[in-house]
């Protein structure tokens, strides 16, 4: 008597395809670690940022600070190369210093980029992902989860990150999967041009950003029906979180 041979186990949910992913800041930092990931798993990256990306994809140089350019980048990226199926809001900006000492102009543009540009390009990319079903990845940092002294900016622009992204979350429940990634410090010019004092000292545990954009590969690549809402990302000796 010969033995039948054994099922194949059931096949799981499989990942979702990435497709045409739109990512600002994507000219250096973690935006380009994205688009570098993006591109690794057969995903389609397109860029929104102030100057050309190193990577050969397509891009539009754009202030993200003007909404309106904003929204217009994305329906010239959505014609040149096809609606986005999802978006990742990486660019971000700092002005660090005592609120009294930072100038009004620097202060409010940093909300501008980091709050108001997020906002921006989510909005006008809202329609082609609503079709698609697609997917939204915002980007906080664990100083939206706890303020830093001369930070009043930046922390500001990041709680408002995490509030926007948890009603827009429920806002498009079961049509478009929303997740406010919340990274640690990580090794990229970010921190370039600051003072030494606002600079990470020689001991810091910083991230590499490629490892923050695999988990945001992962958010993007959940099963329909499957949401990652909040993502923390950090280096094991991360000092600002807990």
């Amino acid at each position: 008597m010969t033995e039948s041979p054994l099922s194949p186990p059931p096949a799981g949910p499989q990942p979702r395809p990435l497709g045409t992913v739109f990512v600002t800041g994507g000219s250096a930092g973690l935006g380009a670690a994205v688009v570098e990931a993006v591109l690794a798993c057969g995903g389609k990256p397109a860029v929104l940022d102030r100057v050309a990306p190193r990577a050969s994809v397509p891009s539009v140089e754009v202030d993200l600070a003007d909404g309106a350019a904003a929204a217009e980048a994305v329906e010239h990226l959505a014609l040149a190369v096809g609606p986005p199926d999802a978006v990742v809001t990486a660019a971000g900006i700092d002005a660090c210093g005592p609120l009294a000492e930072i100038p009004a102009d620097d202060w409010e543009r940093v909300l501008r980029v980091n709050l108001f540009g997020t906002v921006a390009v989510v909005r006008a990319a809202l329609p082609h992902l609503v079709r698609s079903g697609g997917r939204v990845v915002t980007v906080s940092s664990t100083l939206g989860l706890r303020g830093a002294s001369d930070a009043t900016a930046y922390s500001a622009s990041k709680f408002a990150i995490r509030g926007f992204s948890q009603s827009l979350a429920a806002e498009l429940a079961g049509r478009v999967g929303v997740t406010c990634l919340v990274p640690g410090g990580m090794r990229t010019g970010f921190f370039d041009g600051r003072p030494e004092q606002y600079k990470p000292g020689p001991d810091a545990d910083l991230n590499d950003p490629a490892n923050v954009a695999q988990a945001v590969v992962t958010a993007l690549r959940q099963p329909a029906g499957c949401e990652i809402r909040e993502l923390l990302v950090m280096a094991s000796g991360e000092a600002s979180w807990p």
